[in-house]
């Protein structure tokens, strides 16, 4: 089993050098996609590719986070890897999980293995901003009830991805919305799923997003409206929602005919 571990960067100087070294300690294949950073990063990145076997791309502009993680999927097929686990540059998601990830993909159970921050809480755990935490379990619940899944975090960047079931998705949404038609593909061929916990981690509650997506109403429209499109496509009617209020949380009664897609299984 070859796994490539992939990470996005975008303008993240101050951490990438401490967690690329972190990462190395527990796997050697990483790949860096340089999402067009201009702070800096792109140079240090240089070096370290020029000094060791660390695979980079990089973007000349900046296209998107979705992209980053589009472009680490046709990598890893075009070199042979059989999984892709993503994970931030930030300091947010703990190299020493890396091993739990690798256990899971041994017992050839699944196709996607989900970090969750939310599955089994810490007392360590960071507290999350109001307006993410309140979008991500709204949309988690929303597509929980779509799906009839058992989510508790659809947004965690922290994923082990079957190479061979990711070539099946025609994934192209680039922005942080990614996750909202990368969940209705992986439900259409009935992929299986699992979630892990990791920790919650925010090192800066302040950092945003940019422009329009920094208002939580706009953003939760956007997420809407790229998940409904896919719904559509699918012949599904779409749905709206106003807040994590709409909805209890609990699982939705799965149809007896369907049992391959009830299983259990950065952004928000």
């Amino acid at each position: 089993m070859r796994l490539l571990i992939a990470i996005p960067v975008y303008n993240e100087r101050k951490y990438v050098q401490s967690v690329l070294e972190k990462v190395k300690t527990f796997h050697g294949e990483i790949l860096v996609v340089d999402d067009g950073s201009t702070d800096g990063t792109r140079e240090v990145l240089e070096s370290l590719a020029a000094t060791s076997d660390i695979r980079l791309l990089r973007h000349p502009i900046n296209r998107g986070y979705g992209q980053s993680l589009i472009d680490a999927f046709k990598y890893a097929d075009r070199h042979g890897f059989d999984w892709v686990l993503t994970m931030d540059c930030d300091e947010q998601h703990e190299p020493e999980r890396i091993p739990d990830f690798i256990h899971e993909i041994g017992t050839d159970l699944w196709d996607v293995i989900s970090g969750s921050r939310y599955l089994a809480p810490r007392q360590d755990d960071d507290l999350p901003p109001g307006d993410r935490r309140s979008i991500n379990a709204t949309l988690t619940a929303t597509l929980n009830e779509l799906f009839c899944w058992e989510l508790t975090d659809s947004f965690c960047g922290f994923k082990a991805h079957r190479v061979s079931a990711m070539r099946k998705l025609a994934l192209t949404e680039t922005g942080y919305a990614f996750p909202m038609q990368f969940w209705p593909k992986v439900f259409e061929p009935g992929l299986r799923v699992h979630e892990i916990p990791v920790r919650l981690i925010y090192n800066d509650p302040t950092r945003h997003f940019g422009g329009i997506l920094d208002d939580a109403g706009v953003r939760l429209q956007h997420y809407l409206d790229v998940l409904n499109f896919e719904l559509r496509r699918m012949g599904h009617a779409a749905v709206q929602t106003e807040g994590p209020s709409q909805s209890n949380g609990k699982r939705a009664k799965c149809p007896s005919d369907q049992p391959s897609i009830c299983s259990s299984f950065c952004g928000e």
